[in-house]
């Protein structure tokens, strides 16, 4: 699977682990920043990146990483078509998948260790969408708002 990722400075270490970590598991990742540490930089940037990316390659999903997450998953939700969760467990990862259809997850790497993060990361990733009519019929109507003329 393509996986778009991203990550500010508080991030960085949890992005290279995770990058490798897939890369290990036969997924194709692309790194879309931060490239190097700074402890100064800004992450919409990076989480704008990657949104756009996995809107624009059907099928792919994205991992957007912070200090908490919040940010990194409002930056991501501005992308038109992304539906970022910011999943604490990997419960709510699957539920993100399942009920939401997301397309990207968030997550914060100073609220969890490198083993709680990776297995979300999993849970999101095998997680599929339900299909189930109900979710599918919010979906329609979250995207159908985000069509509307501003």
């Amino acid at each position: 699977m393509r996986i778009h990722i991203a990550a500010d400075h508080a991030g960085f270490e949890l992005k290279a682990h995770l990058v490798e970590h897939l890369r290990a598991g036969g997924h194709d990742v692309v790194d879309h920043g931060a490239h190097e540490f700074d402890a100064q930089d800004d992450y919409p940037s990076f989480c704008f990146a990657a949104g756009e990316a996995v809107v624009a390659e059907r099928g792919s999903l994205g991992i957007v990483i912070g200090g908490s997450g919040n940010g990194e998953q409002i930056a991501a939700n501005k992308v038109r078509g992304v539906r970022a969760a910011l999943a604490w467990s990997t419960e709510t990862a699957q539920l993100g998948r399942a009920h939401n259809d997301a397309n990207v997850v968030a997550l914060g790497a100073r609220q969890h260790s490198v083993d709680e993060s990776t297995a979300i990361v999993e849970a999101f990733l095998a997680e599929p969408f339900s299909g189930d009519p109900r979710h599918q019929r919010r979906i329609d109507q979250l995207a159908a708002y985000e069509q509307q003329p501003r």
